[in-house]
């Protein structure tokens, strides 16, 4: 495969990480999406449960940010790091750049359809499905626990999700203007999806 990045934007429960894994594995391309997590951490300096919570529950309260920046060992003057959500922003914005530039993968989430949008071999996906879809699939790998107030919890996920990609890209996150592709998985399931993404991907470039 020559020159093809694909990023895969999704909705919580959507299965965009299977969708993308198995696409990579069809493909024989690396596969990013956690990993760039810990790959930010190092860049940033900070530790890496930090990076994961702050990914997943970001929030803008000062006292909030220093309090669980010092929690996880954090050195020398806070202020130093601020603002911390646009710190750990760029680290990413440079691992996601770093990644596409040394050849052909699969990057899920983290605004990789942005960061990437002056390159010309980017293949840009968005994922979702009904709340049935999502919150069944979210039970079958683990996300949430019995009790939980799954379809909450999916709904918070995503108006996040939406929020930090209006708040860095100042556009509409799932907005099909900007994606090559718009796939409702609980449709065409995750096998299906896989499937035309990668009858996209070798439409687009005949000879991969």
């Amino acid at each position: 495969m020559q020159g093809k990045i694909i990023t895969i934007s999704r909705q919580c429960g959507s299965g965009g990480h299977s969708i993308g894994s198995e696409l990579a594995k069809r493909l024989d391309v690396p596969f990013y999406d956690r990993e760039i997590i810990e790959m930010a951490a190092k860049e940033s300096g900070f530790h890496q449960g930090f990076v994961e919570e702050k990914e997943e529950h970001m929030n803008s309260s000062l006292l909030f940010n220093i309090a669980r920046y010092a929690s996880y060992g954090g050195r020398g003057r806070y202020e130093d790091y601020q603002p911390l959500q646009d710190q750990l922003y760029f680290a990413q914005v440079k691992v996601i750049k770093e990644l596409a530039g040394k050849g052909p993968c699969v990057i899920v989430g983290r605004c990789a359809d942005y960061i990437l949008r002056d390159r010309k071999d980017v293949l840009n996906i968005f994922i979702h499905a009904d709340m049935a879809f999502k919150k069944k699939h979210c039970m079958e790998r683990g996300q949430f626990s019995e009790g939980d107030n799954t379809e909450d919890r999916i709904r918070r996920r995503d108006k996040f999700r939406a929020d930090h990609y209006q708040y860095y890209t100042d556009r509409k996150w799932g907005d099909s203007f900007h994606y090559h592709l718009c796939l409702d998985s609980s449709a065409f399931g995750i096998e299906g999806c896989v499937s035309i993404i990668e009858d996209a991907c070798r439409g687009m470039h005949p000879a991969l």
